[in-house]
């Protein structure tokens, strides 16, 4: 990838979109030379070049709040890149989590995460999981569990505890993930079904 990346067009550097792997919020936005790439990709942790200091700068040297590099694209024309990352703390030199002042915490893309999560318990299966409990005991007792978590939903959605129904409704999203993980299948097969029916 490095040798295909357009440093020219910019006078030697690109713009560098920096997202959090996880949230799928955009925190920053740098500027990279060509060392700064190859150094990046080599430590793992993001470095960039400062257009006002003129100099390499790893993110997070001085306030210890680095940026584990996941994942390095190019776009289309080869001359800006994406930075998948985990942050270490806060990214913003003012202290918000973000340069756009925006909170970065989960939305609905954490259901992604956890989908992952339970795709990654399938195929390792570790010792002391619940999930690999569900996943060895077999597609009977995972639909059961599905189905007693809809039934004790059900129940909760009777009173006025909103605290006791929530984590019914959690359980129940829950186990569905397990049952589809099981059956072969996950989160994007559901929502492919729902955006043809939306269409």
């Amino acid at each position: 990838m490095l040798e295909k990346i357009d440093f020219a067009k910019g006078g030697g550097l690109v713009p560098v979109v920096v997202q959090d792997a996880d949230t799928l919020k955009v925190l920053m936005l740098g500027y990279m030379n060509r060392e700064a790439l190859e150094i990046t990709r080599k430590s793992g942790r993001a470095t960039f070049f400062s257009r006002s200091r003129n100099e390499l700068w790893e993110k997070g040297e001085t306030s210890g709040n680095w940026l584990e590099v996941r994942d390095v694209s190019a776009d289309c024309d080869n001359d800006t890149l994406l930075l998948k990352v985990i942050p270490k703390g806060p990214v913003c030199h003012t202290g918000n989590d973000t340069c756009f002042n925006e909170q970065n915490r989960y939305d609905l893309s954490f259901l992604k995460k956890l989908d992952d999560i339970i795709g990654e318990r399938k195929r390792e299966l570790p010792e002391n999981s619940y999930t690999t409990s569900l996943f060895r005991a077999g597609v009977n007792k995972v639909a059961q569990k599905v189905g007693e978590e809809a039934v004790e939903l059900i129940l909760e959605a009777k009173d006025d505890n909103d605290d006791l129904f929530l984590n019914e409704g959690a359980d129940l999203v829950y186990h569905l993930l397990v049952l589809l993980h099981h059956k072969g299948h996950s989160l994007n097969d559901i929502v492919s079904v729902l955006e043809k029916r939306h269409s």
